[in-house]
């Protein structure tokens, strides 16, 4: 007879045995339907933590675009303002800024504060005087006209406001907006304000409401004899084709100018509150995080209490010849597929709930009758999403490497289990 038949046959890792065996353990049988509910519970876990934590992530991202391409769709990303002497040369200054490569525009404006006035309300406002051309290409306002038309803006002395200004004074376009400057004609008893009355030639909306609310632009000469300006103008607004290289932009704009300015970039004029937006991003995904860690957790307890109800199985394949290897694996297997599971499940809830955030927010304000996402208060009109690819992914590595971890102690608990103890105590 042939020696090698008596030699037992090693099963090859991740066996089909293990496969069975594991699959066999995550099923609910009347005995061990306790265990099977922690491991219920913890395939929830993982998935509402996965998915809350994608989501989050997403409206995090969304905010962070919406409001920097609303701020800067309308700011420029270099503020260029005047050192030493006024900006009577703005003409000139403009026209070498805007042949820098990688310059998109750059427009001289004339700001201002006022009150705008109706026969209905009044409230204080924010007067930009533009060029027609330079407002034409502002596409945050050009392409967000509700009501009238830009076309002739230079021509006369009409004015385009923002859609919530013009609800808030009950007025539309063709009608009349008196706007009122401290700052008007001096005389002997002091300066006395400025009131005049402005046709409203268009209402845009753009869709961040502090801006919708407060913005009145005017055409350039006209903000010139407004606000008593000697032909020069407050500053330049300079937008560039990629706002991360502003540092780049900075040296080639000062160069360009040829006179003495001061430069302020977006970053310097929006850093606080985009601080703010970034610290809370990475504290929420921090608190989430610990969803998904209390999930794997409970992994650990069902896996442990499995081990324990199962130790005569175990002592059973050993003495069968089923390596420690072997009961580490099955165990391995039950608890990462809870993981795994869970994980992809909660991914493509979380995919879903993004890509129809603004539906679920709109059906639950219909539900509860209340207003969950005031503009007013978020500055946006609608619940942006934006899904980050490499956040995404660095979401489930997460997941699954804390699940995995979390499996390694009971395994190595069943594989370490004596079958001989095992069996005595049964």
């Amino acid at each position: 007879m042939d020696e090698t038949m008596n030699e037992p046959v090693r099963t090859p890792p991740f066996a089909p045995f293990e496969w069975l065996l594991s699959g066999r353990y995550l099923r609910a049988r009347r005995k061990e339907g306790f265990i099977s509910v922690i491991a219920g519970f913890s395939f929830l876990g993982i998935m509402l933590g996965v998915a809350t934590l994608i989501v989050v992530m997403a409206v995090m991202n969304g905010f962070r675009k919406e409001l920097l391409d609303k701020i800067l769709g309308l700011n420029g990303h270099l503020l260029v303002q005047p050192l030493e002497s006024p900006l009577t040369d703005w003409k000139d200054v403009a026209d070498r800024i805007s042949q820098v490569q990688g310059i998109r525009l750059a427009a001289p404006v004339v700001d201002g504060q006022g009150l705008g006035s109706s026969p209905f309300n009044a409230a204080g406002v924010f007067i930009r005087g533009i060029r027609a051309d330079d407002l034409n290409n502002l596409t945050s306002i050009a392409k967000n006209v509700k009501q009238g038309s830009l076309e002739g803006f230079d021509e006369g002395q009409g004015v385009a406001i923002g859609r919530r200004l013009a609800d808030q004074l009950s007025l539309h376009a063709g009608d009349m907006i008196t706007l009122v400057s401290p700052k008007g004609a001096v005389t002997p008893m002091g300066t006395t304000p400025r009131i005049k009355p402005y046709k409203i030639t268009a209402v845009f909306e753009i869709g961040m409401s502090e801006y919708d609310s407060t913005f009145v632009f005017m055409p350039l000469a006209e903000a010139q004899a407004y606000f008593n300006r000697n032909n020069d103008v407050s500053s330049i607004e300079v937008f560039t084709t990629n706002p991360d290289k502003i540092d780049t932009y900075r040296k080639l704009v000062t160069e360009a100018a040829g006179r003495p300015v001061f430069l302020v970039d977006w970053r310097q004029r929006n850093s606080t509150f985009f601080n703010a937006l970034q610290v809370e991003r990475n504290v929420m995904f921090l608190i989430l995080t610990m969803i998904v860690l209390v999930a794997a957790l409970n992994i650990v307890s069902g896996l442990i209490m499995l081990v324990k109800d199962k130790g005569q199985d175990i002592a059973i394949l050993r003495t069968m010849g089923a390596s420690q290897g072997s009961i580490m694996r099955i165990f391995l297997i039950t608890g990462a597929s809870i993981g795994v599971v869970g994980t992809l499940t909660g991914f493509a809830v979380g995919m879903l709930i993004c890509l129809n955030i603004e539906s679920i927010r709109q059906f639950l304000s219909y539900l509860t009758n209340t207003e969950l996402f005031s503009p007013e208060l978020y500055f946006l009109s609608k619940l942006p999403a934006e899904v980050d690819f490499g956040e995404t992914l660095a979401v489930l590595i997460m997941a699954l490497t804390l699940s995995f971890l979390a499996t390694l102690y009971p395994s190595w608990r069943a594989a370490r289990l004596d079958p001989v103890d095992a069996l005595r105590y049964e």
